[in-house]
């Protein structure tokens, strides 16, 4: 009989033990996944910086013209290079899937001056964010809404635009 109150012993200490690594376990996949989602979102706001800067690299002559005559100039540059069009070089599948990318990266760019133009049409009306993201066609999901909150808080520290009240925004 010693025998098998042995074996339950250790059976039930292996079932503690495991128990033990189980929560330890679920503890630590729980951080992780904090983890991963904070290295996400980094690495997607790092991919729109490298994207934004890649647009002044490639036309440095933009890039003087937009530092000396401010915003206004660096719009201009863009709505130019919209009127021109594609271009007529032929592009490999590489460049071409490096260029929509930068695309995609070049309207995540714009989204503050398509805030700002947003308000200067809006009159002295209080607007909520979602409704500034609907506005702008930027309401497919809660990551594209979540940009748009959080550009209009950048705006709001940066005093070019107002908090009318809790999540309402307005023009100065």
């Amino acid at each position: 009989m010693v025998p098998a109150t042995r074996a339950a012993n250790n059976i039930e200490n292996t079932a503690e033990s495991l128990q033990e690594d189980l929560a330890r376990l679920e503890l630590q996949k729980r951080a992780l996944e904090r983890e991963l989602a904070a290295v996400a979102a980094h690495l997607d706001s790092v991919q729109r910086a490298l994207g934004a800067l890649s647009v002044l690299m490639s036309d440095p002559a933009g890039a003087a013209r937009s530092t000396s005559t401010g915003d206004a100039g660096r719009v201009h540059d863009v709505e130019a290079k919209r009127e021109t069009g594609p271009s007529l070089v032929e592009e490999s599948p590489v460049d071409s899937t490096s260029r929509s990318k930068t695309s995609e990266q070049q309207q995540y760019g714009q989204l503050t001056e398509q805030i700002i133009d947003f308000f200067a049409h809006a009159a002295d009306s209080e607007v909520r964010a979602r409704d500034v993201a609907a506005a702008l066609g930027r309401d497919t999901d809660s990551g594209s809404i979540n940009a748009v909150r959080s550009t209009l808080d950048r705006l709001v520290g940066t005093s070019r635009i107002q908090r009318a009240g809790r999540g309402l925004y307005r023009a100065l």
